[in-house]
């Protein structure tokens, strides 16, 4: 499932993609009226996330361009908490809003609630090889058979499966884990999920394709 983040704060998008993909979703961003444009016209996405104040004009052009493409739901990020704001979003016809700042899993919260009232949540699947993941239902299958996960363990695997085959560090593993979940993962601990989570997901755990290990580095998910 695709996102699109209209936000013009380098540091604020940074820190929303990264929250997304680790949740489960497909996450691009546009910094500007006109980058959001061209994403629109080379790429379809499930959801909208747009900024009421960017550099070159305002959310609102670009909640126009969303609507023109599909009934794609949006939600306005805004930093402007006055009543007129709100008002004005929502009678645009958009799905909701939320005030800056804003607590990431409230955000996670009202994406999940917008998907939901307009179907967009019932195909949110990622495949890596012959590993199926369904981010609405949380339920991983290798093939026909249902894979069993701890949190933990499913969120390792949604890094690896938003991140294709880009080498992930062990301390880039450790600092997702620790943001998600909140729990204290050390990097033996992190030793022993990947142990679990290749036995639970390998043909053959010795000679893992899922989860390749490229030494020295860290490790990336298989073709």
């Amino acid at each position: 499932m695709k996102l699109l983040l209209v936000e013009d704060d380098r540091t604020i998008a940074e820190g929303l993609l990264y929250s997304l993909r680790s949740e489960g979703y497909e996450a691009v961003a546009a910094g500007s009226v006109k980058e959001a444009e061209s994403r629109l016209a080379g790429e379809d996405f499930s959801l909208a996330l747009l900024d009421l104040g960017l550099p070159d004009g305002d959310g609102t052009e670009v909640f126009d361009m969303v609507k023109r493409k599909g009934d794609i739901p949006v939600i306005f990020l805004t930093a402007r908490d006055e009543e007129v704001s709100v008002v004005r979003g929502l009678d645009m016809g958009a799905d909701d809003y939320i005030t800056k700042p804003f607590r990431i899993r409230e955000l996670l919260s009202r994406i999940k609630s917008v998907l939901r009232r307009s179907g967009g949540e019932a195909g949110s699947e990622i495949r890596l090889g012959d590993i199926t993941i369904n981010t609405a239902s949380a339920t991983v299958k290798k093939g026909d058979r249902e894979v069993l996960l701890t949190a933990l363990e499913y969120r390792l695997l949604l890094c690896f499966a938003n991140n294709g085959g880009q080498v992930l560090s062990r301390s880039q593993l450790l600092e997702s884990v620790w943001d998600v979940s909140g729990d204290f993962v050390n990097d033996n601990t992190l030793t022993v999920y990947m142990k679990r989570l290749r036995e639970k997901l390998e043909t053959d755990p010795q000679n893992p394709t899922v989860i390749k290990t490229v030494r020295g580095l860290g490790y990336k998910a298989g073709e």
